[in-house]
């Protein structure tokens, strides 16, 4: 059972103590409680039992038998189920049947976490929790019961504000770009569920925030599937383990996600559920709120006309709603967006009496309400949910937050459902959903369900029609935007006199936005781009710019922050003034903050000429001039790159500088540009799968490239399989000291197969070669009429392979130089190598 060990130790020697971490605290607190206090706390923490012990699960299931908790037969159900990758199935097996067995296998089941909390990180952290707050956790979750019976005098309010909130929230209003007007759908039918980890990192991202999401989401995938990430439900972020709030019951909790990943639709979701009675039930009352209405309030209010503002049929019995403030949750979306800045570490906040807002009636600002909830200074003992982006967490660093948790978006299966939902024609739904997953730069930018959505109107058409086996799917993120405002352009356009001006003064007013950094714009805004809100009266409008309408306070915003920065870029085609074109690239691209980072290529990739036509049927041509100011930028931005490698940031830069080239899909540039380059290096930088395939799709568009130099990039068999397409292209390659194993060498042998491959020296020192993989290996280089130089030092061939290495060297015509130093060769293998000299004048064999 090679699977069975965790974490790669034997279960046996890490159950028996052998190794260190045990601690004598828990041992001594678990010895202390009597039955009733384990079957308590196990049924507090049983939903992160679960995810937990599927680290571990071999050997606590090991444990179990050896103590007799469990049969044989039960053991290897479990072990079964975990062999075939179903871990989780085998951990809620294993927890059922601890339950089922009562408090001896409860009681074994937490003396064995002790002893295997080293190599299970998860479990770990459950046991320093219990450790720190002892039994605080469920006295709590207990005391919350008696929170839920509601006074008689408010039971009728109570019913009205779970009407008025599922009346409000019940619904998802979605544009279509189709033609059709908004639709309405109802949210249970339309809501994705997104993966929420219990954990918040990268806190002040510097590069746009969808592209890092999109670069390391493969990474965050990864951790998450290997069990390091907490999974969080909605109904979990108060009163439940993963909260650790000092009062009694209430707690402030805060959720992160990028843009437009889904933390609105959560919040209504969450409103909904609640107002449904299906989650939530200990609060008695709900009350959301947007940070981008509260923007609206120019003057000193409280807590109680901001509420009766909203919900007025609570009257004067909001007197008695304040009595019982742990009840009470109060939510805020969008901390982001809030014009004020609310400084948590500022400690002179809680001594001003101008700051101070010590209860619901007290007259202050909108922002010392926001500030005095979250740290339980107004009305003390409430709940308290705030959401945002990542870029504003660093506001929170000082508040007093029970937990905080972070939106990844889509996870695993969530993707496939998103398309399954939202098209009728399930074939149609598919056939988009394996486009988007074999495109690897679509794929790791769908974790976010707005730009699914984007995918999902632009793609839709293509497997839609009749013919869609004779139009070319559009392939790069430009494409992708252009077909999607195309879209609108057909079912809109003729709405208006001149599209290509409004498009131009909406870009105008985007592109103040990237340089502000400004998402949310006014109808004075519109008005200054000669943009009148009447015009919402047009479809064409209305699906370029969503319209919020909110007492007192109309906003617009773009869709997806990308649709913002793909309306900017095209601006940047449509002015009639092409002359200072250059200049702003230039400006744009040195700032270092990333903001106009998906613009650039955006920019970038409208100099593509068929992608361009695809706007040009109803915005006529792009200038000329436009284009060949950007090819010219991208040109010089790549020789500048190229020939700078010599630090990790000059190698990311070069990367992005292929983005630039991959998006403009521009044949004639990459060959004028990278076919020059001596030495296309970037050693020592870790390339995840979205990297190699931006290279690939770089490489794909020259002939040859002379040397590409990926020594040490942790590029793995993943990395490799999106690099394939362009490898055979490299006269020189280097892919040493990257772990690409036995399944390594079946792709690189189809390389080589390949009848254009132009490989002379191929570099394949420490990459995990081992005698299963030599036959291979030697079958592909047997027909290669190519390689010269082939490096295979430094990996774990042995005697056995020795045979098929002298067929190699007898029968391949070209080579002149073999490096096998550094195997496992015996002396009598090493000599057997040697020999082949004499049969082969000139040729190199260094062993």
């Amino acid at each position: 059972m090679a699977e069975g060990t965790d974490q790669g130790r034997d279960p046996v020697a890490s159950i028996s103590g052998k190794y260190p971490g045990a601690s004598s605290v828990i041992t001594e607190l678990l010895a202390n409680w009597d039955d009733l206090k384990l079957l308590q706390l196990t049924n507090f923490y049983r939903d992160r039992l679960e995810q937990a012990i599927e680290g571990g699960i071999y050997g606590l299931s090991l444990a179990l038998t050896f103590e007799n908790q469990f049969s044989g037969e039960e053991h290897r159900k479990i072990s079964d189920l975990a062999d075939k990758g179903e871990r989780a199935d085998s951990s809620k097996l294993l927890l059922s049947l601890v339950m089922e067995k009562g408090s001896r296998a409860r009681r074994v089941m937490w003396e064995t976490f002790v002893k295997i909390r080293n190599g299970v990180p998860k479990v770990d952290k459950i046991l320093k929790e219990i450790q720190e707050h002892g039994c605080a956790p469920y006295d709590r979750s207990s005391h919350t019961r008696d929170l839920r019976e509601i006074p008689n005098e408010l039971k009728d309010v109570q019913k009205k504000h779970r009407e008025t909130l599922r009346a409000q929230t019940e619904t998802l209003r979605v544009n279509t770009i189709l033609g059709e007007k908004v639709k309405v759908f109802q949210l249970v039918d339309r809501y994705a569920e997104l993966t929420v980890i219990s954990t918040v990192r990268d806190r002040r991202l510097v590069e746009h925030e969808l592209l890092a999401r999109g670069r390391d989401h493969e990474g965050r995938r990864e951790k998450h599937l290997h069990r390091e990430l907490e999974r969080i439900r909605a109904d979990q972020l108060f009163q439940s383990s993963f909260s650790h709030s000092k009062s009694k019951s209430g707690s402030s909790a805060a959720v992160a996600g990028a843009p437009a990943i889904g933390k609105t639709t959560m919040v209504q979701k969450i409103v909904y559920d609640w107002a449904t009675g299906k989650i939530y039930q200990q609060f008695q009352f709900v009350f959301s709120f947007k940070f981008r209405d509260l923007n609206s309030i120019n003057c000193r209010i409280n807590l109680r006309e901001l509420i009766l503002d909203q919900y007025p049929y609570f009257g004067k019995l909001l007197t008695e709603v304040w009595k019982n403030p742990e009840g009470l949750l109060f939510i805020f979306d969008g901390l982001d967006e809030f014009k004020h800045k609310i400084d948590f570490a500022d400690s002179q906040r809680d001594t001003e009496p101008k700051h101070q807002c010590p209860d619901p009636e007290w007259w202050c600002e909108v922002s010392d309400i926001v500030y005095n909830l979250i740290q339980h200074k107004l009305l003390p003992g409430c709940s308290v949910l705030v959401t945002t982006r990542p870029t504003a967490l660093h506001l929170l660093e000082k508040a007093k937050i029970s937990l905080r948790a972070e939106i990844l978006g889509f996870v695993g299966e969530e993707l496939k459902k998103y398309f399954v939902r939202h098209f009728v024609d399930q074939s149609v739904a598919i056939a988009v959903f394996k486009d988007v997953e074999e495109n690897e730069i679509l794929y790791t930018m769908s974790h976010n369900p707005s730009y699914c959505w984007i995918l999902a109107l632009a793609l839709g058409p293509f497997f839609t029609k009749k013919d869609r086996h004779r139009q070319r799917v559009p392939t790069t993120i430009t494409q992708i935007y252009s077909y999607y405002i195309y879209n609108i352009l057909k079912n809109h356009g003729r709405e208006i006199e001149s599209p290509r001006d409004v498009l131009h003064r909406v870009g105008q007013m985007a592109f103040r936005g990237l340089c502000d950094k400004q998402i949310i714009f006014t109808g004075g805004d519109l008005i200054n781009y000669n943009l009148q809100p009447s015009q919402f009266l047009s479809g064409f409008l209305m699906e370029l710019l969503e319209r919020e309408d909110s007492d007192g306070c109309v906003v617009y915003t773009f869709p997806h922050p990308t649709v913002q920065e793909f309306v900017a870029a095209l601006a940047h085609f449509l002015t009639p003034h092409t002359k200072d074109s250059l200049g702003l690239l230039i400006e744009a691209h040195s700032m270092t903050d990333g903001r106009f980072e998906v613009f650039l290529r955006f920019v970038a990739g409208l100099s593509s000429p068929t992608t361009a036509r695809v706007l040009e049927e109803f915005l006529g041509p792009l200038p000329h001039q436009t284009t060949c100011r950007v090819i010219d930028w991208v040109k010089s931005e790549i020789e500048c790159q190229t020939g700078n490698t010599t630090s990790k940031i000059n190698k990311r830069s070069l990367l992005n500088a292929l983005n630039y080239l991959s998006e403009s899909q521009n044949r004639g540039l990459a060959q004028a540009t990278l076919e020059s380059v001596k030495t296309l290096s970037f050693i020592g930088l870790t390339l995840t799968p979205i990297d190699c395939a931006i290279l690939s799709h770089a490489i794909g568009l020259c002939d040859t490239i002379n040397h590409l130099d990926l020594w040490n990039c942790h590029i793995q068999c993943k990395g490799l399989e999106r690099l394939l397409p362009g490898l055979h292209k490299c006269k020189d390659l280097r892919l040493d000291s990257n772990d690409l194993g036995v399944s390594g060498v079946k792709l690189m042998s189809a390389v080589l197969r390949n009848p254009e491959c132009k490989i002379q020296k191929l570099g394949l020192w420490n990459v995990g070669l081992t005698d299963s993989g030599v036959e291979d290996l030697v079958s592909a280089l047997s027909t290669n009429q190519s390689v010269v130089v082939l490096n295979l030092g430094s990996n774990s061939f042995t005697d056995r392979s020795v045979p098929a290495l002298r067929h190699l060297i007898l029968t391949l015509p070209r080579l002149e130089w073999i490096v096998l130093w550094a195997n496992r060769f015996s002396w009598t293998g090493e000599e057997e190598l040697r020999s082949l000299r004499g049969p082969r004048p000139g040729l190199r064999v260094t062993v």
